[in-house]
């Protein structure tokens, strides 16, 4: 039975990811830095949680050893509040604790590490943006260059430890993931968890951020969980990168309404441009993560936001 190191286990995707992969043939050592899981959450034989601060050598040498399989979804995320009034808070923790990791899974031989980046890095584009399209010549989008350089940074670092033969490694260039164990925490959600609390809690009225004309691509965390156990199986070579992404952006405008629709609340929409807003539009091509790892994202938008909204009123409302 192999033995997967879950960083960040207690966090959004980590928390999908630990469901996913502790109902298989695994055992999991699971970490978290401050709030351990409520009983309940996980109680599951096959998981092992452990207290670690990533940041710190020692504790990274500590629950590194002896695993198969790293995937490294602790990080330092917020919302669109911070990205835009504090971008410096997603550089030095991220690169500090991403490079720690890298190096002691060189060390102790770990078989593949899997590792989340993003698509800030590529420039706007009506048209979905393959891996190559990013030319690091360019410039990256002024509100996401310190975290967007991080990115491009530890993609850089994982593909160096990959050429050196001993360690797997997929980086997963991951457009805007939604779905349950979400942020909803109007201060730290981003933009869908942000908005499913605001259907789902307004009286009367739902006040979008902006503009509502920006695009995103939003993916459903079972088709990016289903995506990261297809790379586990299926990669052969030594580093991959790969989009991980629906492969089509709609306005938070559409977003918005669809959300209020499927909650079947009856709420005026309205909107206030006084708040940051970050006005491009993406859409990101997942044509290769299909034809390296035959992999398709199953869950449509309407779908994955009918599931959010019954995880929702089973979790957050009761």
């Amino acid at each position: 039975m192999k033995k997967i190191l879950l960083c960040g286990a207690n966090g959004f995707i980590g928390k999908n990811l630990l469901k996913k992969f502790s109902e298989g043939d695994y055992k999991i050592v699971a970490t978290y830095l401050n709030s351990r899981p409520r009983p309940g959450y996980s109680d599951n034989d096959n998981v092992e949680w452990v207290r670690a601060d990533l940041r710190n050598q020692d504790d990274v040498k500590r629950v590194v050893t002896g695993v198969d399989i790293i995937l490294q979804y602790a990080a330092t995320t917020t919302g669109a509040k911070d990205i835009v009034s504090k971008p410096y808070i997603h550089v030095t923790d991220n690169a500090v604790m991403n490079s720690l990791l890298l190096r002691e899974a060189f060390e102790q031989n770990v078989e593949h590490f899997i590792m989340p980046s993003c698509t800030i890095m590529y420039k706007p584009s009506s048209t979905p943006l393959l891996e190559n399209d990013f030319n690091e010549s360019d410039d990256i989008f002024p509100t996401y260059y310190g975290a967007g350089n991080t990115k491009v940074y530890l993609e850089k670092m994982c593909k160096f430890y990959a050429g050196l033969g001993r360690t797997k490694h997929t980086v997963l260039r991951q457009s805007n993931i939604y779905g349950p164990y979400d942020k909803f925490d109007l201060d730290k959600s981003h933009v869908f968890g942000a908005t499913i609390t605001k259907a789902m809690t307004n009286d009367d009225e739902l006040i979008v951020w902006g503009t509502g004309e920006e695009e995103r691509d939003f993916l459903f965390v079972e088709d990016l969980v289903d995506l990261i156990e297809k790379a586990i199986n299926n990669q052969e070579e030594m580093y991959t990168l790969v989009n991980a992404s629906y492969g089509n952006a709609i306005s938070i405008d559409t977003l918005v309404k669809k959300v209020v629709s499927v909650s079947g609340r009856d709420l005026k929409i309205s909107y206030d441009k006084t708040k940051p807003t970050i006005k491009t539009k993406i859409a990101i091509s997942n044509s290769l993560a299909k034809k390296i790892f035959n992999w398709v994202p199953t869950n449509t938008l309407e779908m994955g936001i009918q599931k959010t909204i019954e995880w929702y009123k089973r979790n957050i409302t009761n």
